[in-house]
């Protein structure tokens, strides 16, 4: 059965592993090609043996006020995607954030979490920032191999790359930097908004290196040029930066509960939906995966009013019925009931 979505929030309910998770995942597939669960390949799709398995998309979507049809065809080996019936290489235009509170755990857990956080949300918001990342990994990529001896080099041939590599750490190092202090604000007031005003939380860039100061990173390069041959890879750069969330100007890594990393994690994606709409002038769709089940009832309340006021379409699921009751108060909320992986529009 098609579901059709409403443009504020669409309650999703069902017991659990009834299915509703499947429809934000089939979503996320259409819109970035990929699942937002890790290391999921085409076997976690579709645990079905056949002869030639294989799984449809089918969706029409508003674009500005235009209706444009993607569809695709995932198969163990391929991922096609049409527009209007035609073959699309381009991704859709379906900026997404997807929103689940377990995945806290990662991002306050590894340093390599943080920072894949923060390409990812930054690359969407800025396209030359994508760019320039891919190229300071292939930059990287290539600095390493010369290093670990895979390919013969000079002296001059590594100060030449070196020159490309440290460009490109510099407009890395200040698009950070510029993203921080954009987004900072939007998350201190959410945290207030949602969670608790008697608290402040910043996000910081820990970096050794200096936007403003290119000769830096050059001079780092050189000093530790003896390193990085025994350690056979790169110690500096921006692959090593690290961000600090701060909670009462304390590393929230170190000083906070679980209940309060979960809510400070929470706070940031709705501080960059907010900062979306500000930088790109329309809000992403957003993705909640069961949240109210991580938080108590005063601030799961909260957050239902704090969705209420917001003009982004949210796509959540819940099995908690107290919860849904709360959404449904909110004027324009669409019911969706997923039973044995049944879809029922009400």
């Amino acid at each position: 059965m098609p579901i059709e979505f409403g443009p504020k929030i669409n309650c999703i309910l069902g017991e659990n592993g009834n299915g509703k998770t499947n429809i934000l995942e089939a979503i996320h597939v259409l819109s970035t090609r990929r699942s937002f669960r890790k290391k999921t390949s085409f076997p976690q799709f579709l645990s079905v043996d056949g002869e030639k398995p294989e799984i449809i998309f089918s969706s029409l979507v508003n674009e500005r006020g235009e209706k444009v049809s993607y569809s695709a065809k995932l198969t163990p080996s391929s991922f096609e995607l049409f527009q209007n019936g035609k073959p699309f290489k381009k991704k859709p235009k379906l900026p997404l954030v997807f929103i689940n509170p377990f995945d806290a755990s990662n991002f306050y857990s590894k340093a390599s979490e943080r920072r894949r956080w923060v390409d990812l949300h930054l690359g969407q918001l800025d396209r030359e920032y994508a760019t320039n990342l891919r190229r300071y990994q292939t930059l990287l990529k290539f600095r390493n191999a010369l290093l670990e001896g895979r390919q013969k080099y000079s002296k001059e041939q590594l100060r030449a790359l070196d020159i490309d590599f440290v460009k490109v750490s510099q407009i890395l190092t200040f698009s950070r930097e510029r993203f921080l202090r954009e987004i900072t604000p939007y998350y201190d007031r959410i945290f207030k908004d949602i969670f608790s005003k008697n608290h402040n939380v910043s996000l910081h860039l820990e970096t050794k290196i200096s936007s403003g100061d290119p000769e830096k990173l050059k001079s780092l390069l050189v000093e530790n040029s003896a390193k990085d041959l025994r350690a056979k890879f790169t110690t500096y750069g921006p692959h090593k930066d690290d961000y600090l969330l701060l909670f009462d100007g304390l590393d929230s890594v170190d000083f906070c509960s679980l209940g309060q990393q979960k809510m400070s994690y929470l706070s940031l994606l709705f501080a960059y939906i907010e900062l979306f709409r500000y930088k790109i002038g329309s809000f992403p769709i957003v993705l909640m995966d069961d949240v109210s089940g991580e938080l108590d009832k005063s601030r799961w309340e909260n957050l239902v009013q704090y969705l209420g006021k917001g003009k982004f379409q949210t796509l959540i699921t819940t099995a908690n019925e107290a919860f849904k009751d709360e959404l449904e108060k909110i004027e324009g909320t669409k019911k969706i009931v997923v039973t044995s992986g049944l879809v029922k529009n009400v």
